[in-house]
């Protein structure tokens, strides 16, 4: 079984919608990773170099939702877990995306969360 890194209430405004012109408000979107990957090397080291860095997660993470356009969430989702499996050595990632107040009404976000795991097609 893996162990999980957490990497949570990341915020990044994000070309994100349906329309061009919400793509041209970045808004920003709330973003949670787990990588799923076995820690006991880090754990028995206390090396950084036995583990996974959380700032370069978080500036494939940035690339990703800030440099590139997406009309859903789903596709942002998938991105940056391509993204991560790509950089990575890690066997799983899941990617939870919240777009805040994403309709008029009393909706406080909607979102996805998408689980690849490394060698899916």
């Amino acid at each position: 079984m893996s162990d999980v890194i957490l990497i949570q209430g990341i915020q990044i405004p994000a070309a994100l919608g349906v329309t061009a012109a919400e793509r041209r408000v970045r808004r920003p979107v709330t973003l949670d990773l787990e990588l799923e990957t076995d820690l006991r090397a880090a754990g028995r080291s206390d090396r950084i170099q036995h583990t996974i860095h959380y700032k370069r997660v978080f500036e494939v993470v940035e690339d990703v939702a800030a440099n590139q356009e997406h009309k859903l969430v789903e596709a942002l989702g998938q991105r940056i877990a391509d993204g991560v499996l790509g950089k990575f050595a890690v066997d799983a990632v899941v990617v939870t995306v919240r777009k805040p107040s994403p309709i008029a009404g009393v909706l406080e976000y909607a979102g996805v969360r998408i689980r690849r795991e490394r060698g899916e097609g």
